[in-house]
């Protein structure tokens, strides 16, 4: 705890958790996974408002930035100016991909900073999407919420030409969900689809618990059904939670160091 001024009251939090990657069926190692952090999609908050150069936001901001740089799996840094309800809030929350930590969590993130600035500049409220982690700013606490606006679904363009495969896919999503449930909010695994292999991984943001989690997943899956279902692959992001399935292994089976 510390203060930004004799005026004004502010607090600080830092929150690290290291990831843990349980699966269901654990992946054979391959060498090119996790080698890639692809931008996948950005959304500027405009409704959040934008700050101004030297203002006491920014000053917050880039000091949140570099206290939790250094973290790894999941971090939170917020301060805020006074106790009212409109009261100055900052807050930076980084949820790298299960199987990313250490220095390629920490490189994701700064990744993903300097992408912010870059897409949406001084934006108060913003989210950018990567390969390994999601980063979002906000002027509010987002912590053990998940909204239901920021999200997208991308898809595979290739058909499956198998009827059944929604309900195959549900239920292999459902017994990730209730493992992740268990460990981390984060599962990765494969499961036999016909003559192939079905691979999948879920995670959600590592404040969010129990039902909140369960709640999130269930909600992208059914925002999104039209443009996951059937297809040869697809990955559907939220601010809160994720999931992705693809005929290939696409994430590392390596367990985090602790």
């Amino acid at each position: 705890m510390y203060s930004s001024s004799p005026v004004s009251t502010c607090f600080f939090l830092i929150h690290i958790l290291a990831m843990v990657a349980t699966q269901l069926v654990f992946m054979r190692t391959v060498s090119s996974l996790n080698m890639t952090n692809a931008y996948l999609n950005h959304k500027c908050l405009a409704k959040q408002g934008r700050y101004k150069p030297g203002s006491w936001y920014e000053k917050q901001l880039q000091t949140i930035i570099v206290s939790i740089g250094s973290g790894d799996g999941f971090t939170h840094g917020y301060d805020m100016m006074g106790l009212s309800d409109d009261s100055d809030y900052v807050s930076v929350t980084n949820q790298c991909r299960g199987d990313s930590y250490g220095s390629k969590c920490r490189s994701c993130f700064a990744t993903a900073i300097a992408g912010l600035r870059r897409r949406c500049p001084r934006y108060k409220g913003a989210i950018i999407w990567y390969d390994r982690c999601t980063v979002e700013i906000s002027s509010f606490d987002p912590q053990g919420k998940f909204d239901k606006d920021n999200d997208f679904c991308m898809s595979n363009t290739k058909k499956m030409n198998v009827d059944s495969f929604g309900e195959k896919w549900m239920t292999f999503l459902d017994s990730l969900v209730g493992i992740a449930l268990k460990d981390y909010l984060y599962a990765a695994g494969d499961t036999r689809f016909g003559t192939k292999k079905l691979y999948g991984m879920v995670q959600c943001r590592t404040d969010l618990y129990n039902n909140s989690c369960r709640k999130c997943v269930g909600h992208l899956a059914v925002k999104f059904q039209d443009c996951w279902h059937g297809k040869k692959g697809a990955r559907v992001m939220g601010s809160g939670c994720n999931f992705r399935y693809e005929l290939y292994p696409f994430v590392s089976s390596a367990k985090p160091r602790l």
